[in-house]
């Protein structure tokens, strides 16, 4: 059978494939961002014609579609539901959205890490533990995961790029993910070159405040090796509620003795022939007092295809800690920290922020931060859209991934944002109409009303 040639026209009804739009209006709308960026004052713009909440907003929705480009606005100008979805004033020009951000880069930091956190606190389903005691008279624990993840911007002239320890010229933003849903607490652009742990300390201090405007929860902090400072280890210890995990740099620290340590404190387990395993705990001294350190060695005498190796290979990890925990489930939630780059993945492709588009660094900064509120909208909507498909009546359900799994921000880009619908307008009021057999209709409307209803 031949492909049906189909006969093309135009209606004159208004139609939308982002219907999604609505989802992030609504939440945008449970924010004071709007407000407090419009007190902002800028010289060169002291009464401007386009509000400074709308060029914000209006720069947090194109993030949010996975659009995070100055021209990109050019498509929505003449697109009334932009406009009603997000409730803007007036869209700006890609010319008036780029000039404008350059003026109000460095000032809207703690305005939108605040307003973020906030609504993650107000709207986020749950905020899910990564560890709990057996012994229920124990809190359980909310993992923080930092991490530094670097942006490729090669073969660009951007201001702040440079070589980063991934080997390609680009940016070495800082990230704090709360919960196992991921939400992204706190980030910061930093040039490429910059080390780790240069301002990590201060990065932590701020995450660690806004981490308390969300959840009262006892925290457990996950850090790599390159955060492996004194200083570091003495704030953690010093802020309550709060237990780390802290990989350790070796430095000149021999894996002989770490194998004849783990040798004789260590549990070793076989997982396949050829490869030894240990794992345990013993106490270091780090600066003037001493600390528990969990170990996992492992010893290779042949690889995993069965091949003896010329000499045994060694691989040491060691961790501070300062979790009431078996060794073996540090090492665990240690591994667990790896997560996060699932996170980082979704900020630079789903959401395509990895190549940022101005060429100043402070505005760079300002759309991460707004890229920081979308990723969480997006997120909530994620969220709240699992919980809402567990409490309808199975023949309504979309399909879904299994029990308890966490939304990748793409499926849900396809599934609530990138939906077709019609624009209508009647008795005064405004409506979306979508098609007959959507299968996420129901519970997009679910989520809808629950946003509003806040």
């Amino acid at each position: 059978m031949k492909p049906m040639q189909f006969q093309v026209s135009q209606s004159h009804e208004q139609l939308t494939s982002q219907a999604g739009l609505g989802l992030i209006g609504a939440l945008l709308g449970q924010t004071e961002l709007s407000e407090r960026v419009d007190q902002v004052q800028i010289p060169t713009r002291p009464t401007p014609d386009i509000s400074h909440g709308d060029v914000v907003t209006t720069m947090t929705g194109l993030v949010a579609l996975g659009k995070p480009d100055f021209e990109a606005v050019k498509s929505f100008r003449r697109d009334p539901f932009f406009r009603l979805a997000l409730g803007l004033e007036q869209v700006p020009s890609a010319e008036t959205l780029r000039q404008r951000l350059n003026g109000l880069a460095g000032s809207l930091e703690t305005i939108i890490r605040e307003e973020s956190a906030d609504l993650v606190a107000r709207q986020a389903p749950a905020i899910t533990p990564c560890y709990q005691k057996e012994d229920q008279r124990y809190e359980p624990w909310v993992a923080l995961d930092v991490d530094v993840s670097p942006f490729d911007n090669s073969d660009s002239h951007k201001e702040g790029v440079s070589w980063t320890y991934h080997q390609v010229d680009g940016y070495a933003p800082i990230f704090a993910y709360l919960g196992q849903e991921g939400y992204l607490i706190n980030c910061e652009l930093r040039p490429g070159s910059q080390h780790s742990q240069l301002g990590a300390l201060a990065f932590l201090k701020q995450t660690l405040k806004l981490v308390r405007r969300v959840t009262d929860a006892k925290l457990l902090v996950r850090l790599d090796a390159a955060h492996d400072d004194i200083d570091t280890v003495r704030l953690l210890q010093t802020t309550p509620k709060v237990d780390y995990i802290l990989k350790r740099n070796l430095r000149q620290e021999s894996k002989e003795f770490w194998l004849r340590e783990a040798m004789a404190l260590g549990e070793c387990t076989r997982p396949r022939q050829g490869k030894e395993v240990y794992v345990g705990s013993t106490l270091l001294e780090h600066g003037d007092w001493w600390e528990e350190v969990a170990f996992e060695v492992i010893r290779r005498t042949t690889t995993a295809d069965g091949k003896i190796l010329p000499q045994p290979e060694l691989e040491v990890n060691t961790w501070w800690t300062s979790l009431q925990a078996t060794p073996a489930e540090v090492v665990q939630l240690y591994h667990e920290h790896g997560t996060s780059e699932q996170f980082h993945s979704e900020l630079k492709s789903d959401l395509d922020l990895e190549r940022l588009p101005s060429g100043k660094f402070a505005t760079n900064h300002l759309v991460l931060l707004l890229g920081l509120l979308a990723y969480n909208i997006l997120r909530l909507c994620g969220q709240t859209c699992l919980q809402e498909c567990r409490q309808m009546p199975s023949e309504h359900r979309p399909l879904l991934p299994r029990e308890g799994y966490r939304r990748r921000l793409r499926s849900v880009l396809l599934d609530l944002i990138y939906q077709a619908a019609r624009l209508v307008h009647h008795a005064r009021c405004v409506g979306l109409v979508f098609g007959r057999g959507n299968p996420w209709f129901e519970s997009w409307q679910r989520v809808y009303l629950r946003f509003c209803d806040a």
